[in-house]
């Protein structure tokens, strides 16, 4: 006969002064033993240094549920929750949260979970994409990622005054101690306007 599943509790609170009574309490009444439920007090901690845990995931069997009273107690975002989430069902057993609809015992907890999941994927979609069209803006605005660029907005008005004025590209990149091939780079992206002649490269 196999082992009758057990319920592992799981509660945190940010600082040391804080109390853990009411998570503790609504497990119990959840049925929770006592003795079962473990704890961290800590704020910002990664979930690799909750101790608590990993203790708790550690007591784990299959079958098992991990219960906490709030989604935020088990992670910081959607991105931890998801992962502790999957360390769970990677060792054969459940989720129960006591105050929101994630119970993965049943077929509807199961699917927001599965929604949360599809979330945080399109969430780090979203964040590449924006990141994409950063990097493709700063190249037309004469940057290129990495290290902070030295031609910044004020200098490019500057360089734009001083080709305005007729001054050579060799002339301003001296000026503003800037490399040659980063203005000629810059000219050619912003599409100067046609009124303005390019200025003749000195000699």
């Amino acid at each position: 006969m196999a082992d009758t599943p057990i319920l592992i509790g799981y509660a945190r609170v940010s600082t040391e002064d804080q109390n853990l009574d009411l998570q503790r309490d609504a497990m119990v009444g959840h049925g929770v033993a006592p003795d079962r439920i473990y704890s961290d007090k800590a704020s910002g901690a990664s979930i690799a240094k909750r101790a608590g845990l990993a203790a708790a995931i550690k007591a784990l069997r299959p079958g098992d549920v991990l219960v906490v009273w709030k989604l935020d107690r088990l992670g910081r975002n959607l991105e931890e929750l998801i992962l502790t989430v999957r360390r769970i069902q990677d060792k054969g057993a459940h989720f129960r949260c006591l105050t929101q609809p994630i119970d993965t015992t049943t077929p509807m907890g199961t699917l927001i979970f599965h929604i949360f999941g599809a979330m945080a994927q399109f969430e780090r979609e979203l964040a590449r994409e924006r990141t994409m069209a950063g990097l493709a803006a700063a190249r037309v605005r004469g940057r290129t990622g990495g290290r902070k660029t030295q031609f910044d907005d004020a200098k490019q008005g500057q360089a734009r005054e001083m080709l305005a004025g007729g001054m050579s590209i060799p002339s301003v990149a001296k000026r503003l101690k800037l490399g040659k091939s980063t203005l000629y780079k810059w000219r050619q992206a912003i599409r100067p306007d046609p009124q303005v002649d390019d200025p003749e490269i000195e000699t």
